[in-house]
């Protein structure tokens, strides 16, 4: 469904991020893209839903499909047309906004209103706890309540494929599965791809069917899920997990040495 063949991209012309990525999503697939934190994920959200060309980012080199069409060389409007979705780092709630009109900004490229409310409805159902909000103005709810009602605006928009940012950030433990239990739900029920951008490599994986790890801009390691969260390298650099199953403390994961053959 989705292929990123090669890609390499630069900010102001000079500022090479990305060199040379290469991942796909599947029709109806759970991919995750994990790593730390500045590695290039977010550039590469936003190299296929085409918000890079809206910060002066550029794709130098490679191409981005959807199916057959060459999703790098639209617009972020007409990409968003034909079915791509975004969920932002950080919520970007539209805080003036009530939780009703913040999700009918979603649907703002769609006319068929009976269709609209349906999906409505269907939003409601997925996140019962917004459903008693859809009056209260969105600054107000909590975090998780705030990041639930974004997925929910992505879904308002009808897509094909979801991209999601760090949908876990700063939200508590419980929270976070609980979010994730919905995406999954969301995946299986509606067969929407989805490609999820996690620091939280435990819950991301926990739902992937596939997974690719970044590191400065390049993949090093990529895989079936269950593969990846079994994998003593992903275990003891992202998890703090060692070979004897001991969690590390924060000095000894910080202080890593990355093992040579990540980069072969």
């Amino acid at each position: 469904m989705l292929k990123v063949n090669n890609i390499e991209v630069s900010y102001l012309g000079v500022i090479r991020v990305l060199h040379g990525i290469s991942l796909e999503v599947g029709d109806g697939q759970i991919v995750a893209l994990i790593g730390a934190n500045g590695g290039g994920k977010t550039t590469t959200l936003k190299s296929i839903s085409g918000l890079l060309k809206t910060e002066q980012g550029q794709i130098t080199s490679g191409d981005i499909y959807l199916d057959d069409k060459r999703l790098d060389r639209y617009g972020p409007e007409d990409i968003a047309r034909m079915g791509v979705s975004q969920v932002m780092e950080g919520r970007r709630t539209l805080e003036h906004l009530s939780v009703e009109e913040n999700l009918q900004v979603g649907a703002y490229r769609r006319k068929d209103r009976a269709g609209i409310k349906r999906d409505m409805e269907m939003v409601f159902d997925y996140f019962p706890r917004i459903r008693e909000y859809r009056k209260r103005v969105s600054g107000y709810l909590s975090g998780g309540e705030q990041q639930m009602m974004v997925i929910g605006r992505a879904l308002m928009a009808d897509p094909r494929l979801m991209l999601l940012d760090e949908p876990s950030l700063g939200l508590a433990p419980l929270a976070v599965a609980e979010i994730y239990e919905i995406i999954q739900r969301i995946n299986t029920e509606r067969g929407v791809s989805m490609l999820v951008v996690e620091q939280n490599v435990k819950a991301a994986l926990g739902i992937a069917d596939y997974g690719y790890v970044m590191e400065n801009g390049r993949i090093v390691l990529d895989g079936p899920a269950d593969k990846l969260r079994d994998n003593e390298d992903v275990k003891e650099f992202y998890m703090g997990i060692s070979s004897s199953g001991a969690r590390k403390n924060y000095r000894e994961v910080k202080h890593y040495r990355r093992r040579k053959r990540w980069l072969s």
